[in-house]
Formats: C-alpha cells, sequence, structure tokens
C-alpha cells in the first residue's frame, strides 16, 4: 500500500513514545556533555504524560500529533517543550484534513512542522540543533514523493537521511541553546536535539511501514 488511514495511526503516536521512553538515559548522556543534562528526562516526562492520558482513547494520527505536541509545549522542562510543541502542532494542522496520509502528504506534514520552528528559532542546517536531522528528513520525503517512490522505500530513505543528519552534528560547533557558550568546545558530540528527532522519526517511519505491510 502506498497510503494508511489517519484514523489508524494511534499505533504511530505510541511507537513514538516507546522510542523516547527506551532512550531516555541514552538521551540524559548525550545532553550531559555540553548541556544541562535533563533532554531525556524532560523528553520522557512529556511523551509518558501523553501515553497515561491517551493509551486507552481512541485518535487519529494527526489528533494524536496535536495533543502530544500541545503537552510538550505546555508541560516539560527546557526549551525543547516549545520546540517540539510547535513542531508537532503545526505538521498536525497540515494534515488534519487528510482522511489518507501519503508520501507527499507527510512531507508537507513535516515541511509545515519545520517551517512553524523556524519561525521562532532561526535555525539552520549546520548550527547543530534537531533541524540537522529534521530538514535532510523532509527533503527526502519530497525528493521521493516527486519520484513517485513507494512509501515504504521512502520512509527508509527518511530514517537514513534523518541518521545521516543526526551523526553530522558531531562536527558541528553549537550556535544555539546551553553548548553554544562552549563555542569550539562542543565539537565532537551528538547534538541532543537532533538526536531525540531521529529517534522520534525513526519510531514514526517504523510503525508507519507496519500500518503499509
Amino acid at each position: 500500500m502506498n497510503t494508511f488511514k489517519n484514523k489508524d495511526g494511534k499505533q504511530i503516536l505510541m511507537a513514538m513514545v516507546k522510542g523516547i521512553q527506551a532512550n531516555k538515559e541514552y538521551l540524559g548522556e548525550v545532553d550531559g556533555l555540553i548541556g544541562d543534562g535533563d533532554h531525556g528526562m524532560n523528553m520522557n516526562k512529556g511523551f509518558t504524560l501523553f501515553e497515561s492520558r491517551f493509551a486507552d482513547k481512541e485518535f487519529s494520527f494527526t489528533e494524536g500529533l496535536e495533543e502530544l505536541g500541545t503537552i510538550l509545549f505546555a508541560e516539560i522542562g527546557g526549551s525543547m517543550g516549545p520546540i517540539y510543541g510547535t513542531i508537532l502542532n503545526d505538521a498536525a494542522s497540515a494534515g488534519e484534513d487528510e482522511e489518507d496520509i501519503d508520501v507527499k502528504v507527510l512531507a508537507e506534514m513535516l515541511r509545515s512542522g519545520l517551517a512553524g520552528l523556524q519561525e521562532i528559532v532561526q535555525a539552520q542546517v549546520g548550527d547543530k540543533t534537531l533541524v540537522d536531522t529534521l530538514e535532510p528528513a523532509v527533503k527526502s520525503l519530497e525528493e521521493s514523493a516527486v519520484l513517485g517512490e513507494e512509501f515504504s522505500l521512502a520512509l527508509n530513505k527518511m530514517k537514513e537521511a534523518a541518521t545521516d543528519g543526526r551523526d553530522s552534528t558531531k562536527d558541528m560547533v553549537a550556535k544555539f541553546g546551553r553548548s553554544s557558550r562552549l563555542g569550539e568546545r562542543s565539537k565532537g558530540v551528538l547534538d541532543a536535539g537532533a538526536t531525540s528527532c531521529c529517534i522520534i522519526l525513526t519510531a514514526m517511519a517504523d510503525a508507519m511501514i507496519e500500518l503499509l505491510s
């Protein structure tokens, strides 16, 4: 199949939750190298709050993104709550009227999320932020949509692009956040936001591939 039903997207959100929960300690370790070390704890808090409130409820993919984004925006500490809240809420808004989700729709949703983020944070590729993961992932999906590639192939290519983007942050100097104070000393370490974004996108893609099979 080249589409999945928006209404069937609950399992995608729950896979994203499990992805963050399973990597809570790792994200804390990554963040602790050049940040304050609370990224894993904060992300786990928000995703687990979502799970506790919605695990027994029915919701669509876009409804789940909106509810998760609202929780992250309002209820977790640090700068990443508003960042992820904006991405997820704007992505949800872009797809809320869609009955079927395909490569093109998903690309448009994630592009809207990235655009919303860049309205409040002027980060670009190369600044050692989650943009270094999200921008290549979105571009990969957009290219797959133009080429008319199978959805599963497009998702696997998106995962590769996200992983390469995450890994690229290791050799960058941080331009935003607490780690930017370190200057050249911020090199040699992955960006925590880029790392969590890769985890989320990978979990999302894997769950979508299951729905498509």
